[in-house]
């Protein structure tokens, strides 16, 4: 989709802090962080605009996704905890609509979170 936002990303069209990359992902900081580490996991391929367009056959396309968010969580030294989040919908606070995962760690967590 040429105006979205992390398609653009993945095409190079507009820069972004990139960690870490899989054959489906790709894994940049977040440019607002929430937490002291702060990574956005998106699909090379726009799929979906949110988990709740997910079904069956997206099974492998997940497994590459949390892998990947399980090796950007090694490799910043989130041994003791990291939370993977996902949004869905503008009143779960996405403002991204492509699927992505938020990696977020580095500080204890609260639960529920606010």
């Amino acid at each position: 989709m040429s105006d979205c936002l992390f398609c653009r990303i993945v095409a190079g069209e507009i820069p972004a802090q990139r960690v870490a990359e899989s054959a489906e992902g790709i894994a940049f900081r977040d440019i607002d962080p929430q937490a002291p580490t702060h990574v956005v996991v998106i699909p090379r391929r726009h799929v979906a605009e949110s988990a709740a367009e997910l079904g069956p056959e997206h099974a492998a396309l997940l497994g590459d996704l949390f892998a990947l968010a399980a090796r950007v969580a090694r490799d910043h030294g989130l041994e003791r905890g990291f939370r993977i989040v996902t949004n869905v919908g503008p009143d779960a606070g996405q403002s991204v609509p492509h699927l992505h995962l938020h990696v977020l760690g580095g500080r204890p967590m609260r639960w529920p979170p606010g």
